[in-house]
């Protein structure tokens, strides 16, 4: 490497980019909808927009990076992504604004090259523990990042979310230039060989797993409001805290993942992070089927998902990135476009579902659902992990 390695701040900053590009402008909505004078239903385009390019472009950026190497891919889209924030800022109009705001989409770019990275740098259950590092630190994000924008919509206007997205940017490209070196060693001579991975069944193991676990908190995140302020009368603000038990479950769980999985090996923590939910709602479906009509056994069964995503994801993802390491970036991108469009598919499948029937049970009926998928494609990874490498992932460094 011509420069040296990342420093692991560098690549929470960029996953973080990610994050805070999809949620932070969300508090300033109705306001932009009365400064360009559309409907909720046009703004709205702003964030389904953003997530089609994002689904687009973790297709493309990932062997992008396998051909060119990571360093070069994530330094031009920085300098895009500091442009499109400058024009969503300097708009006048809805489809300017539009056009800008899916350019910003470039952001996601960062967050599936930063896992790239992390898969060149370190292997096995290490790349698995820096990888729950990061994922325990990004927790935090979606909580702050509506809080934030809510707070300089408040005081400066919708633009001022703008002017710190192209802030962000700026700051964070130079902040590359002087710290990101090229961690993909034959990025420059790799030809595209994306068909070897997708051929590659325990590849699809992982990656329907991660799915499957990120699935189960779309499921939940689209449900639960309705539930609890249906069923269980709940205002907005304690609809909000209660949200907020899955996040705070991610965090115990990434946490544990990042101590543990050096010594118990990623396959033991992805299976018992998939059991653990499973048992925690089975008892809540339990309970409410016996016509129970407490709040808290719903909200207690959700954190177990968090921690269940918190074990297993992180260790899922290092396991996809590791079937071809020399197709990480590749590797990342299917990752995150098939966990973004299953969780689309599952969030529009849930509205269908309580729009007819707004019920714990029928709650907690999808989300047991999405679980048990998981579980299986969780024991589909360990068999054929131990088949392919002829012993098993949790008892090899």
């Amino acid at each position: 490497m011509s420069r040296p390695a990342p420093h692991l701040v560098t690549l929470v900053l960029l996953t973080a980019l990610t994050v805070l590009t999809l949620n932070m402008f969300l508090p300033a909505l109705p306001a932009m909808r009365e400064a360009f004078g559309v409907s909720e239903a046009v703004m709205g385009r702003s964030i389904s927009l953003y997530m089609l390019a994002a689904a687009v472009l973790q297709l493309v950026l990932g062997p992008l990076s396998d051909r060119f190497g990571r360093r070069p891919v994530i330094l031009g889209l920085l300098a895009l992504y500091v442009v499109a924030s400058v024009l969503c800022l300097l708009a006048e109009n809805i489809t300017l604004f539009l056009i800008a705001r899916t350019g910003q989409a470039v952001a996601v770019g960062g967050g599936i090259l930063a896992s790239a990275v992390v898969r060149d740098m370190y292997e096995g259950r290490v790349a698995a523990a820096k990888l729950s590092l990061i994922a325990s630190a990004m927790a935090v994000a979606p909580m702050l990042a509506p809080m934030v924008g809510g707070l300089l919509e408040t005081a400066f206007g919708w633009r001022s979310v703008f002017v710190t997205y192209a802030l962000l940017g700026a700051g964070l490209l130079l902040w590359c230039l002087r710290d990101l070196g090229e961690t993909h060693e034959g990025g420059r001579r790799q030809r595209f060989q994306i068909g070897a991975l997708l051929r590659a069944r325990l590849f699809w193991a992982y990656v329907g797993l991660q799915a499957l676990g990120v699935g189960t908190f779309y499921v939940f995140l689209t449900g639960a409001p309705f539930v609890a302020a249906d069923v269980f009368g709940m205002g907005p603000a304690q609809i909000g805290i209660a949200l907020g038990t899955t996040t705070a479950g991610f965090m115990l769980g990434a946490g544990l993942s990042a101590r543990l999985v050096q010594r118990v090996g990623p396959i033991r923590l992805i299976l018992t992070g998939r059991a653990l939910p499973i048992a925690g709602l089975g008892a809540a479906f339990l309970y409410y089927s016996a016509g129970g009509i407490w709040v808290v056994p719903l909200f207690l069964s959700t954190v177990t998902v968090g921690i269940g995503n918190g074990l297993s994801l992180a260790n899922a993802n290092a396991g996809a990135l590791s079937v071809r390491p020399d197709l990480a970036g590749s590797a990342s991108g299917v990752n995150g476009a098939v966990a973004l469009g299953l969780g689309a598919a599952l969030s529009w499948a849930t509205t269908a579902v309580l729009g007819a029937s707004a019920t714990p049970v029928a709650l907690l009926s999808l989300m047991l659902i999405t679980l048990m998928l998981a579980m299986v494609m969780a024991v589909l990874a360990a068999l054929w992990d131990r088949e392919e490498t002829g012993v098993s992932n949790a008892k090899t460094p």
